[in-house]
């Protein structure tokens, strides 16, 4: 009698296999991210040569093509990602956290807490603009919308007068610029992140509460 077993097993044993092939394929693709936000990070966008990405993730050039079309499709999503998984890391910081000025800034203790562990960013962002302006402009779209909703909810929750779209926008912009120069200073500068000194977030705290969030609690 013919054995039937595998033909019908051989599917099966394949579909087993489909799930470890497609992690070993996602690590490779996140280490050559990973390997570009460190190369980007230590030599600039203009360094970040393909070959420069590949010998720091430990994959061999050929790979790079199999996830990126080309070096600047990887530097245009360079930003955007960094900023997702930025806005992921804060909400859940901010989670729980009641009251407006309070989850504020729980937002800016996380900002500082996520640059602490991506220090790159920093170079990143601020090379963007040059070297792949189409990320850098939905980077900073991404952000603002997010913080707009956010913010949003934070003054509904509080039961506070509602603002218009023009004021949300406006005060989401406003505070990314404290944050961009505040990281400058306090991170970048001086090497630090998640220490962000107590006075200066108090400082923060102070013009949110008695300006941008009016009389809030």
């Amino acid at each position: 009698m013919a054995d039937t077993a595998g033909p019908t097993e051989q599917p099966a044993a394949r579909r087993r296999g489909r799930p470890h092939r497609r992690e070993a394929s996602e690590q490779k693709r996140r280490a050559i991210f990973d390997a570009a936000v460190k190369v980007v990070g230590r030599r600039g966008y203009a360094e970040a040569s393909v070959a420069r990405i590949t010998t720091q993730a430990k994959v061999a050039q050929g790979t790079f093509y199999l996830y990126y079309k080309s070096r600047q499709d990887l530097l245009d999503q360079l930003l955007p990602a960094l900023g997702e998984e930025m806005l992921a890391f804060i909400r859940e910081r901010v989670s729980g956290v009641d009251g407006l000025v309070e989850r504020e800034e729980q937002r800016l203790r996380a900002f500082f807490a996520y640059i602490d562990q991506r220090p790159e960013l920093y170079r990143i962002l601020h090379e963007a603009e040059t070297f792949a302006p189409e990320g850098h402009k939905r980077h900073y779209k991404t952000i603002a919308d997010d913080y707009i909703r956010a913010l949003a909810r934070d003054f509904r929750r509080a039961g506070m007068a509602a603002r218009s779209e023009a004021e949300l926008e406006a005060t989401a912009y406003i505070l990314m610029a404290a944050r961009d120069y505040l990281s400058m200073r306090y991170a970048h500068w001086a090497g630090q992140g998640e220490q962000l000194p107590e006075a200066v977030v108090q400082t923060y705290i102070h013009i949110v509460r008695g300006g941008l969030f009016g009389t809030a609690g």
